[in-house]
């Protein structure tokens, strides 16, 4: 891509040679230290977007900071599986409606178990969830600008993707992509999007992680790149919900509330975005079609 022109830097009105990145923190809404961590990284870090979880436990105090906070741009984090053994949360529509989403523990299935998950899914059940937790989002008065997922592992899987897209597109929302079929796909339809798969900031490595994030900053191409990433305070409650993953949302946090990311960011121009002008030209190109 950096040798080519990037079709999303022209739709979102930038030169071919501009370097363009999404920050965003997943799993608002999980629990507190994590709330408490997305809120200061959005507040005063160099993250620009935040993605919602509408079944988890601590989500309505997320919501009530972006009722509070209508400048921070946030997106729907479609969430159909759990993480960890002793900290779950289940679907938002009657379990009767939406059998297939759920373990005999009557919540999501967990992370382990997500071929075995995939294998039972009722497709149609899954898309009432995810409608399900959009509708809750906007019943909040609240505005999200895109859509992506929590957890679910879809490249080899287009009909999960297929669904999130059509929701996207009935709901006026961008759409993070995965996958260079998807991202061509959507490209073609004539919607910007990520011009390479999103990084995932829990397969950094946690050895010298700020280090490789300054490096992955000064080494980013042209074109639309997206960070998604985890930050959280090692707190008693994070350190108990996730006594090995906890420590790398701490490092998450600590780059991304640093002086040097900023200077980095700063020092190789560049473009620091939200998802709202994607969905600016997301409705716009749907307008058209219509």
């Amino acid at each position: 891509m950096s040798q080519q022109k990037s079709q999303t830097n022209k739709l979102l009105g930038y030169p071919d040679d501009a370097r363009l990145l999404i920050i965003n923190a997943d799993d608002f809404g999980m629990c507190h230290a994590i709330n408490e961590a997305i809120f200061r990284t959005l507040k005063h870090g160099v993250v620009q977007s935040t993605t919602l979880m509408v079944s988890c436990p601590w989500a309505l105090h997320a919501i009530h900071l972006l009722q509070k906070n209508p400048d921070l741009a946030f997106g729907v984090h479609l969430t159909a599986i759990c993480d960890g053994a002793d900290y779950r949360w289940g679907p938002i529509t009657a379990k009767d409606k939406v059998p297939s989403l759920i373990d005999e523990t009557g919540y999501f299935y967990r992370f382990e178990r997500m071929p075995e998950f995939f294998a039972q899914l009722n497709l149609n059940e899954l898309e009432v969830e995810f409608r399900a937790q959009i509708e809750t989002v906007l019943a909040a008065n609240l505005k999200p600008t895109h859509l992506d997922w929590h957890a679910l592992r879809i490249s080899a899987r287009t009909d999960i993707f297929d669904v999130m897209i059509g929701l996207a597109k009935e709901y006026g929302l961008a759409q993070r992509v995965y996958g260079r079929p998807n991202i061509e796909k959507v490209q073609s339809q004539g919607f910007p999007t990520n011009d390479y798969d999103f990084l995932d900031s829990y397969m950094v490595g946690a050895v010298d992680k700020s280090a490789r994030f300054a490096q992955m900053l000064r080494e980013l191409p042209t074109g639309l790149s997206e960070w998604a990433v985890h930050p959280g305070l090692d707190s008693a409650e994070l350190l108990t919900i996730e006594p090995e993953g906890s420590h790398s949302r701490q490092m998450d946090f600590d780059f991304l509330m640093s002086p040097e990311a900023r200077e980095i960011i700063q020092q190789e121009g560049i473009i620091l975005l939200s998802y709202a002008p994607l969905q600016a030209v997301w409705q716009g190109a749907m307008s058209e079609k219509q």
